[in-house]
């Protein structure tokens, strides 16, 4: 499995799991980013940070720590 951090830019993904810990994992969730979801990166940054996705219908720009912590297929 890969992670949304490794994903390449237009590419649709399915969120398989959340591996991050307490408040950054809540975070996330709390932005949309939840189990079974599907998620479309956008664009990366030029120098690789952020990377910008759409989730749910809206734009969402994400660190690569954090898009690290997103397990996707």
């Amino acid at each position: 499995m890969k992670t949304l951090r490794e994903t390449s830019v237009g590419e649709t993904v399915t969120v398989m799991k959340l591996t991050g810990e307490g408040p950054v994992r809540r975070r996330i969730m709390d932005m949309g980013i939840t189990r079974g979801v599907t998620v479309y990166v956008r664009k990366v940054a030029p120098l690789g940070d952020p990377v910008e996705i759409t989730v749910r219908g809206y734009e969402l720009s994400l660190r690569r720590a954090d898009a690290g912590m997103v397990v996707v297929e």
